[in-house]
């Protein structure tokens, strides 16, 4: 008797144990220790895409960036120092990711409101929810709690963030691998819908692939020298209508070809096990924005730092 009472207990703090990671994040962590975040955020937010419309979709990437190395924890922003690598300089983040300066700004608003009480992580997932708001996309209620990391990984970061090059099975293993499914992929594959991509991310494509509109591949070889070190910082908008505003309008370019990343097209192959995911977003704007704001949530919760695991940062940009 006493010992299947042991057992009981015990399977009882295994599933507690199970279910607290998740436990721990809620809509509403914040609610009584600094009840005017979500304002101080917005504003900050929109003040930024105000001075620059680009800037939603790079605060946006910010998140993923985050989120697909160990996990949303905000590491994502600390800076190199003589003694500490970070994943600044990683490759898919060097001379790419951007918008640190705003999340400072943030940050120290919200500092000023209410000191030493939310993570810089939690600041990444309100200001990419934010960002997609303002520029005319889905809300979604942020659950948050995470906290901060001490450490980041350049080789994390290098191995984890899913390259412009990759196919299609290559994007579901990676997403898979993080717990999100073909179809969570395919709808965050639509934060595409807003922003800017160098010309060293898709050159190969322009000049190498026929599944490129011709046209559009005459565009953007303009701007795009084939030679490798030419004009590699160039700028081009993955969403050739619609660069600023977050609608369908990435998917119905999929369709008639028009997928500047070899990955964007990769989601459209007229005959790929996602074309009808690409046709179904095409048609239905409701559809996709909806499947959008479920799949953030999802990623939100990767691996997140909760309880006393990590720290709350003073400055994104070094531990404390």
């Amino acid at each position: 008797m006493a010992s299947s009472s042991f057992i009981a207990i015990l399977t009882f703090a295994f599933l507690l144990f199970l279910g607290t990671t998740s436990a721990q994040l809620s809509t509403n962590f914040y609610s009584n220790s600094c009840p005017r975040l979500f304002s101080t955020v917005k504003s900050t937010v929109q003040s930024a895409i105000k001075n620059e419309a680009r800037m939603g979709a790079s605060l946006l990437r910010l998140h993923f960036h985050d989120c697909f190395v160990n996990g949303c924890d905000g590491s994502v922003l600390l800076d190199d120092t003589a003694n500490f690598t970070g994943e600044k300089n990683a490759v898919p983040n060097q001379n790419s990711v951007r918008g640190f300066n705003v999340i400072d700004n943030i940050k120290s608003a919200v500092e000023k409101a209410c000191p030493g009480v939310v993570s810089c992580a939690d600041i990444l997932a309100i200001t990419a929810r934010d960002s997609v708001v303002i520029l005319g996309g889905p809300s979604w209620n942020v659950k948050l709690g995470r906290r901060d990391a001490r450490t980041a990984s350049q080789a994390a970061a290098n191995n984890s963030i899913p390259p412009p090059t990759s196919n299609l099975n290559q994007l579901i293993s990676r997403f898979s691998a993080l717990g999100l499914s073909t179809k969570d992929m395919v709808a965050l594959s639509g934060s595409h819908t807003i922003g800017q991509a160098r010309c060293t991310t898709f050159r190969a494509r322009i000049y190498n692939e026929t599944n490129l509109e011709s046209t559009l591949a005459q565009t953007r070889q303009s701007n795009c020298p084939r030679t490798a070190g030419s004009g590699d910082n160039n700028l081009a908008p993955l969403d050739l209508q619609s660069p600023t505003a977050f609608d369908n309008n990435y998917y119905k370019n999929l369709i008639q070809n028009r997928g500047l990343l070899h990955s964007d097209q990769q989601l459209f192959l007229n005959g790929g096990s996602t074309d009808s995911i690409v046709r179904g977003y095409s048609n239905s704007q409701s559809t996709f924005t909806s499947d959008f704001a479920a799949a953030m949530i999802k990623m939100g919760d990767i691996n997140p730092l909760t309880g006393s695991n990590g720290e709350i940062r003073k400055n994104c940009r070094k531990p404390n």
